[in-house]
């Protein structure tokens, strides 16, 4: 069983790592790499916003797939 509520704590703490306990390493890859890039990007004030959608993301992917399929 997939909990939304760590999904979304890994994905804001790292965005990218609750995609990857949500098993959608595509998605990891993706906000690892542009997080940053908004952080560095603008100074460090979009990086939060990517902190937040990613985190929104796994959560909701969390909720509506809770059975991990392995």
């Amino acid at each position: 069983m997939r909990n939304p509520g760590t999904a979304a704590i890994l994905s804001f703490i790292l965005p990218g790592m609750g995609q990857i306990y949500n098993g959608r390493y595509l998605w990891a890859i993706f906000w690892l790499i542009i997080t940053p890039g908004f952080w560095l990007g603008t100074g460090g004030c979009l990086g939060w916003v990517c902190h937040i959608i990613a985190a929104a993301q796994s959560y909701n992917y969390a909720k509506e797939n809770p059975v991990a399929y392995r």
